[in-house]
């Protein structure tokens, strides 16, 4: 589900705490690190039973229309193609799903099912449900674009849903896009409603990736100011105290990038930190960092520090 960015974004801003807590216990911020990075998979079956939820709700709203005492024609015979939906029977039959939903304890919407009540009538006041429900039978393609467009537009574009997911954990602020990503994959993945291969995915692709996150923040921290020794005399135009925080660890795990990971390609990690500054920085950050970076790649190989190895190579 990690890219290799998000894990840089994750390990930036754990240092950003560190600098703001005036914490120097590394064993801990580690440790935080790596559990702001587990929570991400809560926020992904949080978001992905939303859906689960939402259809179980419909379920409960027909039955107990058709059971009202002065029950309607309309109620008695309702359009049950939501809840028919072959998305949502994929998702209610997925055992992964469903298993994983329950050992990690994701009750949320069954505490605060006001949020399901919300979005299930946001919904239906959607021309994307009256376009869907104006008949009464679905193919399968038509059901996954309808749980596609719903996802996307209703659901994932919530701001009510948004602040409570901000409000529950903070963490997952800068995780939502990563994990409505994933989701989305997920679903247009689906080829039809006996499809089984759906599956909770693994938060790191592999176990280099998991190590990266390790690695970079602690090559970062135990040589902070060594690494900002390699930038400071470079900024002739900028006193210390006047580059953006967010800068210099920017900087300093760019720099720690180049020299200690020789795997890593110098072109990667400057424009994986340009793109990362742009999102996270000021306006004019992102040059100003190309500038000090293109200038110590060039110092860097002119004094052969640059050990890169395979494609690392590559410029």
């Amino acid at each position: 589900m990690l890219n290799r960015r998000h894990i840089r974004i994750k390990v930036m801003q754990s240092i950003f705490a560190m600098h703001q807590n005036g914490s120097d216990n590394i064993e801990k911020e580690e440790k935080f690190l790596y559990y702001s990075i587990d929570n991400i998979l809560d926020l992904y079956l949080l978001m992905l039973s939303t859906l689960v939820e939402i259809c179980k709700k419909e379920v409960l709203f027909i039955e107990k229309s058709k059971s009202k005492h002065l029950a309607t024609a309309e109620d008695k015979n309702a359009n049950t193609k939501f809840i028919d939906n072959a998305i949502f029977k994929v998702l209610l039959n997925n055992h992964s799903l469903l298993q994983s939903i329950e050992n990690r304890k994701i009750n949320n919407w069954i505490l605060n099912d006001d949020y399901i009540i919300l979005l299930l009538n946001e919904i239906k006041k959607s021309d994307i449900y009256a376009k869907y429900m104006s008949s009464r039978k679905s193919t399968f393609e038509e059901d996954q674009e309808f749980v596609l467009s719903m996802f996307t537009e209703i659901i994932a574009a919530n701001d009510k849903l948004y602040d409570y997911l901000e409000d529950f954990k903070l963490t997952w602020v800068d995780d939502i896009p990563v994990v409505n990503t994933q989701i989305i994959k997920q679903l247009k993945a689906i080829k039809s409603k006996e499809d089984t291969s759906f599956y909770v995915p693994k938060l790191y692709k592999d176990a280099e990736d998991q190590s990266f996150v390790s690695d970079l923040f602690r090559k970062t921290v135990l040589n902070e100011q060594d690494l900002a020794k390699e930038f400071i005399d470079k900024t002739p135009n900028w006193d210390t105290e006047r580059i953006a925080e967010i800068d210099t660890i920017i900087l300093k795990m760019a720099i720690c990038e180049f020299l200690k990971f020789p795997s890593i390609p110098v072109k990667v990690t400057i424009n994986e930190y340009l793109e990362i500054a742009k999102e996270y920085s000021t306006p004019k950050s992102s040059i100003f960092i190309n500038g000090i970076l293109d200038n110590l790649v060039k110092e860097f190989q002119t004094n052969n520090r640059l050990n890169k190895t395979g494609r690392g190579l590559q410029q």
